[in-house]
């Protein structure tokens, strides 16, 4: 297994990008993609450079969100697999909460299923093992990025830099995963609502067929940089719909299998 040497040997322009992630993120700066994009030079330089990001930060990673993982997103960034980001303990939001615009740049508003770690997940856990070491909500996820007119338009390596872009989490309440077995997590739908008028519905197999798969991969991509999924750590797997823009307003997400619900207010 390769150490985090892969992850902390940046060079000093991946540094210095990190650092004006940052500060445009500390600043609410949006940048130009164009003026960056030659910084990052593939796959492995991204995620250093959102590793680093995240070590700027200085608060405790809370978990990660997993992007990219329907056919249709991966051809919108011109992509042959997902991709994750990590996200700090602030950024995730207990259900029913309040997000205010002004703490967000460009946001978007997906459905997904968050996973939360019981215990250490090993990439040797088959998807029953990731089921039983977890446990599931239903949640919205707010993407954001630091970049202009990012979406659908910002290349695959600036969204790995920028902690794919990393917003806000809100889930609701979390159901034991003996409520379910691997198949039934393929077959949860959802309805997305704005200020009660249906907005977005999806299911949950448009993510990698089933969230569960999003997790595995996650866990092996983790493990393959040195990195654990540890117990504690929530999982933002993936949207069951083309995430349409946040606006103001009261967001309500119905989930079926016994789910629940999550309540946004967006000021």
């Amino acid at each position: 297994m390769q150490n985090t040497t892969s992850l902390t040997d940046l060079t000093e322009t991946e540094g210095k990008f990190a650092q004006t992630l940052l500060t445009a993120l500390q600043t609410q700066t949006k940048l130009d993609e164009s003026k960056y994009k030659d910084l990052v030079t593939d796959d492995d330089s991204g995620y250093r450079v959102q590793y680093a990001l995240t070590q700027l930060k200085k608060e405790a990673v809370g978990g990660y969100k997993v992007s990219l993982t329907s056919k249709q997103t991966q051809d919108m960034f011109d992509a042959d697999a997902p991709l994750y980001g990590a996200e700090v303990k602030h950024q995730w939001l207990k259900s029913p909460t309040t997000v205010n615009m002004s703490d967000l740049m460009e946001p978007l508003v997906e459905v997904e299923l968050v996973f939360t770690a019981k215990s250490d997940l090993s990439p040797e856990d088959s998807l029953e093992d990731l089921l039983n070491k977890t446990t599931v909500a239903p949640a919205l996820e707010l993407p954001d990025s630091r970049f202009e007119n990012w979406f659908p338009a910002l290349s695959k390596l600036m969204v790995m830099s920028d902690n794919a872009v990393a917003g806000r989490v809100v889930f609701g309440d979390e159901v034991d995963s003996t409520n379910f077995n691997v198949d039934d997590l393929s077959r949860v739908k959802a309805e997305l609502k704005l200020n009660d008028k249906s907005l977005a519905a999806g299911e949950s197999s448009e993510v990698l067929g089933n969230p569960l798969n999003s997790l595995q991969w996650l866990v092996k991509k983790l493990a393959s940089q040195g990195l654990t999924l540890s117990a504690g750590q929530h999982v933002s797997s993936g949207t069951f719909v083309l995430p349409p823009h946040l606006e103001a307003g009261h967001y309500t997400c119905h989930f079926t299998s016994g789910l629940g619900d999550v309540d946004l207010q967006v000021k």
